[in-house]
């Protein structure tokens, strides 16, 4: 088994991930005309994960910003990031367009020749690939501004929190501001990661946040504010979720640090105890999982319906997200094997692969 401090990191990105292909695979279920209206509680349940998924990657990533950036360099740390993110995101990104774009007529997306463009300016638009060219930039500005300014994360708390506020009233104001967007949104949630480093990659701490009792009473808080979450967003769920989240951004803030804080003690009991490796094998793959899961997904879920004749959710959908979990992890190994990992990244081959997910 790893370290303690690499080993947390990776049961955090597998429950994140999980949660991602969770979305996903219900909403392209529910877009090719499955009626899902009898299983509610799952549509419920993504609505409330929705409240930290997202911002809980930024902040992982923010945990171990610095020290990567102090042990390579400005521009050592904007070759690594861009051959371990912005290299799979326009591979990836160009591929999954293209596929999209010959199967138009099987698939529920709508793509144009136009729609590589979007890549570079509106990521938005090309599905799941936001994050990756968001994580990318956020991660280069934020350490040119401390080799600019050496500006401490504290300050950074501050500025993200400023420009969480502009995509915010951006937002409201129906101002698409592009991939700044993703930028000013979880510049914030990448800050407080870093701020929070040297508490939990501080070993001397790994006991507090291994202890189930932390646990137990961050429990009541993470439940009750999920519940919140839903229940403020269900008369707004022609929006997509997201009413508490641009409409009440304090309440949005908070409910997304609790869901955090919690994976992140979940996941350090979860390494003290050494349960369930496959979710830590999960994490350690979440990278190659987020970049292809979406085609396999599409794939897995037109064989059952239209091949197999299979629409019954609860055979559906949990098929379609195991598998679109492990297709993903067998593909990689698969590329490892032929020597074609260079379809997922130009990392170099001796480095582990939880190094090549340090941003992901």
């Amino acid at each position: 088994m790893k370290s303690s401090r690499e080993t947390w990191i990776d049961y955090a990105r597998g429950i994140a991930i999980i949660l991602v292909v969770y979305r996903h695979a219900f909403e392209g279920i529910k877009d090719a005309g499955v009626n899902v209206q009898k299983y509610l509680a799952i549509e419920h349940a993504n609505m409330m994960v929705f409240s930290f998924r997202m911002p809980l990657f930024f902040i992982v990533s923010g945990v171990f910003v610095m020290g990567s950036f102090k042990k390579r360099g400005l521009k050592e740390y904007i070759i690594a990031k861009s051959r371990s993110i912005l290299y799979p995101y326009f591979v990836w990104g160009i591929f999954q367009i293209t596929i999209q774009i010959l199967l138009s007529k099987y698939i529920n997306s709508k793509l144009t020749f136009y729609s590589y463009l979007d890549l570079l300016y509106m990521p938005r638009a090309i599905d799941q690939f936001w994050y990756l060219y968001a994580l990318f930039n956020v991660s280069v500005l934020y350490v040119l501004m401390y080799y600019k300014f050496r500006l401490k994360a504290g300050y950074n708390i501050l500025i993200g929190g400023v420009l969480f506020f502009i995509s915010v009233m951006a937002y409201q104001a129906k101002i698409n501001l592009g991939f700044l967007g993703d930028v000013f949104h979880y510049y914030l949630f990448f800050a407080i990661g870093d701020f929070l480093s040297s508490t939990i990659r501080n070993k001397s701490n790994t006991k507090y946040f291994e202890s189930w009792k932390l646990l137990l009473v961050l429990l009541f808080p993470f439940l009750v504010s999920q519940y919140i979450f839903l229940n403020r967003n269900l008369p707004y769920a022609n929006i997509k979720y997201v009413y508490v989240e641009y409409y009440q951004p304090v309440s949005f803030i908070t409910i997304a640090l609790i869901g955090c804080l919690f994976v992140i003690i979940l996941s350090f009991n979860l390494q003290r105890a050494k349960l369930i490796p496959w979710l830590h094998v999960l994490g350690r793959h979440s990278l190659y999982i987020y970049v292809s899961h979406i085609m396999v997904l599409a794939v897995v879920r037109i064989f059952m319906m239209k091949v197999l004749g299979i629409s019954f959710v609860p055979i559906l959908f949990p098929t379609v997200v195991i598998v679109g979990l492990l297709v993903p992890v067998l593909l990689y190994k698969l590329a490892c094997k032929l020597n074609m990992r260079w379809i997922f990244t130009l990392e170099e081959n001796n480095k582990k692969v939880h190094h090549a997910n340090a941003g992901a």
